[in-house]
């Protein structure tokens, strides 16, 4: 009888997640290399639920609004974000190499110089410096912003729009609507709107025609308020 030799990293693995009541699944990534990556009930529950659900952590409570804060995000969308991408999972896994709470490329993390894509903090960072990049390289189309971290910015722009894949549409829609509240339709175009403070925060349009300037921070802010200017 043949015996498969299996390295300790995978047992242990196995192991941990199964007394975690966790969904242990083995895949190989497309460098070839195997991935064990798990998710437990309850944060499936988190993902899926059509509501926000409440921070499981006060720690990462915190660095959602000091980061968000720090890129003029509104935090709650953030924490959409943060909800659909891996349920407060800190050390969620996807398939295709994405890591933590925001769910962070390898390469992305690398660019954003986060060192452990594990680390709460860091990885809230890093995701919300990558959404305000997306946000301003799309002036201010949420939408397009949305979809271009799930498939990334090259396709937004190849198809002039949201890619017409059935996971990044899913996405938007998921993350629009517990970011709104509501059902969003996805040629609906949230903005960007500008405070007393200089902080960017974002909502939903009106009927009115959106016009783009920007703030004393040089950001690129969208709003539906008349231009008074002469």
């Amino acid at each position: 009888m043949k015996t498969l030799s299996v390295p300790i990293w995978i047992l242990l693995a196995l192991s941990l997640s199964a007394e975690a009541g966790a969904q242990v699944r083995m895949v190989v990534n497309a460098e070839g290399r195997k991935v064990i990556y798990n998710e437990a009930p309850a944060q499936r529950a988190r993902r899926y639920s059509n509501k926000l659900v409440d921070i499981p952590d006060p720690g990462i409570q915190i660095s959602i609004d000091r980061h968000s804060a720090d890129q003029s995000l509104d935090p709650k969308l953030v924490r959409a974000m943060i909800q659909v991408e891996s349920g407060y999972n800190h050390r969620a896994r996807s398939h295709k190499g994405a890591m933590g709470l925001m769910q962070l490329m390898p390469g992305t993390a690398s660019q954003l110089r986060v060192s452990d894509p594990y680390d709460p903090d860091e990885n809230v960072r890093g995701g919300t410096q990558y959404l305000r990049h997306l946000v301003d390289r799309f002036a201010g189309r949420l939408e397009l912003a949305v979809a271009a971290y799930n498939a990334g910015p090259g396709a937004v722009e190849r198809y002039n729009g949201i890619p017409p894949y059935r996971e990044t549409r899913d996405y938007v829609k998921r993350v629009l609507a517990l970011y709104q509240g509501g059902e969003p339709s996805l040629t609906t175009l949230p903005v960007v709107s500008s405070g007393r403070s200089g902080q960017v925060s974002i909502s939903h349009v009106g009927r009115r025609k959106p016009r783009i300037t920007r703030n004393s921070q040089n950001r690129i802010v969208v709003t539906t308020a008349l231009d008074t200017r002469r």
